[in-house]
């Protein structure tokens, strides 16, 4: 009970007075605007811009334009209907999700999944034809170790946003996988196979979905989640990260 005290009174305090940026450690100039990183780290956030792969929906290069689909999607077989992230895996952006995630700092949520909904308005994501919003489930063991699923935090901020539904609990991760961290492409996907499932099949039957995760590295973990969406009947799913 006390550690548990103790971690919200940490975070309230983080919340106000984030007394230094997160991500290059530099005192925060004006610490009361509740800004977790400084201005000089802001800027440097790369963003994806637009071509985006149809796939995955990391920004095309020019050498694969004319295929509309990068090197990595057109060799392997997703079973989401499309990605999309607002950020490039790096720098300022990876070390928020990292703090976010691993140590414990949920206060981060609402500043995170902000940057989600600013994505989905400016290139206007169809989130008009979503039926539900769904959170990339946690196996309970690492659930228990976490205390909170960082997926679960962004799906319910930005479902708050556009007046969605979230479905917790439909979608359960029902065998326990290895960090995904280390392993190469074929490991990832291997690793995560047939990891999920779908607890009530009527609750997704012709149903369209916005799959939320923190990141999306190889597509083998929302790839699953879809798969298993699919089987139980989901008509279109859709993958939302915060960057890739």
């Amino acid at each position: 009970m006390a550690f548990h005290i103790a971690k919200a009174i940490n975070g309230l305090i983080n919340t106000v007075y984030p007394k230094k940026c997160l991500a290059c450690k530099e005192k925060l100039k004006v610490p009361a605007q509740n800004e977790p990183i400084c201005a000089r780290c802001l800027v440097k956030i790369k963003k994806n811009i637009p071509p985006f792969c149809s796939s995955c929906g990391r920004h095309l290069k020019k050498t694969n334009l004319t295929k509309n689909i990068c090197p990595h999607c057109l060799e392997t077989k997703l079973h989401f209907d499309r990605a999309f992230s607002p950020f490039a895996y790096e720098g300022a952006i990876k070390k928020l999700i990292h703090e976010f995630k691993y140590r414990g700092k949920n206060y981060l949520g609402p500043y995170l999944s902000a940057m989600m909904v600013e994505f989905i308005k400016e290139y206007d994501l169809p989130i008009d034809y979503i039926d539900f919003i769904i959170p990339i489930p946690l196996h309970k063991t690492k659930l228990r170790e976490r205390e909170f699923n960082q997926a679960q935090i962004l799906a319910e901020l930005i479902a708050k946003e556009f007046g969605k539904d979230t479905l917790i609990g439909a979608l359960k991760r029902h065998r326990y996988t290895k960090t995904q961290t280390d392993l190469e492409i074929a490991e990832r996907l291997e690793n995560v196979k047939d990891s999920f499932l779908v607890t009530n099949p009527q609750t997704v039957k012709d149903k369209n979905f916005l799959v939320i995760d923190d990141v999306l590295t190889t597509g083998a973990t929302s790839s699953e989640a879809a798969a298993a969406l699919k089987e139980a009947g989901a008509n279109i799913v859709l993958v939302l990260t915060l960057a890739n």
